[in-house]
């Protein structure tokens, strides 16, 4: 125990190393000692500390020191890879995001095949008035018949486009923040189908979503969904109003008082069984 102590006390900071906790028998003429750790942030971790004796040997060596956490311990939360962290809105300026080169957002932008003319899809002609036109610029060029050399001479310069997948995930996302389910669709008073602030897309999105383009909207700027709709509409001050209700018939603001009793010298018409009570009177 003592050459275990004293182990644990070379390996860790003065003063840490606590009580003896017990001992553990890990095979023939080999023990394990455990120890408190009086570590800041180790609430439940304990100092195990492993000798051993060989066979007719008198001395007691040392095996190992490790810091192990214990039934109760504080550990840390299991790690998860950075790309399955990441969040939208996390990124600040000067961060960068790549791409995986097999991602499933993204696919060819071109499927040509990658090597030299007449195997190309540029022609050898096109290739040679490339090559000469490239001489005369100073940024580097890329291979003839890559990828990105075809996209290039396409006009749209991008060696990867979003994939079936990739679409789907942008719209899921979109109209979930700005689609027909929102509260402030809900209460909208039309969609943004037919709101003039709508700038419409291109591609095979531009049927289901565009951009707000209304700087008093809650979604300027933003992708929204043609069942979206807000209170900026274009047309809600032309719109027609629904009709107000009529007015309650009773008057509650002004008090009218009756009286229970009316008086009949005062000018008051006498009700019928105060009459018939005079008649029966007078006969």
């Amino acid at each position: 125990m003592d050459l275990a102590r004293a182990a644990a006390e070379e390996a860790a900071a003065p003063g840490v190393v606590g009580e003896h906790i017990g001992v553990v028998s890990e095979g023939d003429r080999v023990v394990t000692h455990y120890f408190e750790a009086k570590e800041p942030g180790y609430r439940g971790w304990r100092w195990a500390v492993t000798v051993a004796r060989a066979s007719r040997a008198k001395n007691v060596t040392l095996d190992e020191t490790v810091l192990l956490p214990g039934t109760d311990a504080l550990l840390a939360p299991e790690w998860v890879p950075w790309s399955e962290r990441l969040r939208p809105g996390d990124m600040g300026p000067g961060d960068l995001l790549p791409t995986e080169a097999e991602d499933l957002r993204l696919e060819p932008g071109w499927t040509g095949e990658d090597e030299p003319p007449p195997n190309s899809v540029v022609s050898e002609e096109l290739a040679d008035a490339e090559d000469a036109e490239l001489t005369d610029r100073p940024v580097a060029a890329t291979s003839r018949g890559s990828i990105a050399a075809v996209a290039d001479e396409l006009g749209t310069r991008r060696a990867r486009v979003l994939s079936r997948y990739g679409l789907y995930a942008a719209a899921d996302r979109w109209d979930e923040a700005f689609g027909p389910k929102t509260p402030m669709a809900q209460a909208a008073p039309a969609t943004c189908v037919s709101c003039a602030f709508l700038i419409p897309m291109a591609g095979s999105l531009k049927q289901a979503f565009g951009v707000c383009a209304n700087e008093f909207g809650p979604a300027d700027g933003h992708v929204v969904s043609l069942a979206y709709g807000c209170g900026g509409h274009s047309e809600a001050a032309v719109m027609p109003v629904p009709p107000k209700p009529a007015p309650h018939a009773m008057d509650t603001m002004r008090v009218d008082t009756y009286s229970l009793r009316p008086e009949r010298d005062g000018g008051s018409v006498p009700d019928e069984a105060d009459g018939a009570s005079e008649d029966l009177g007078h006969s």
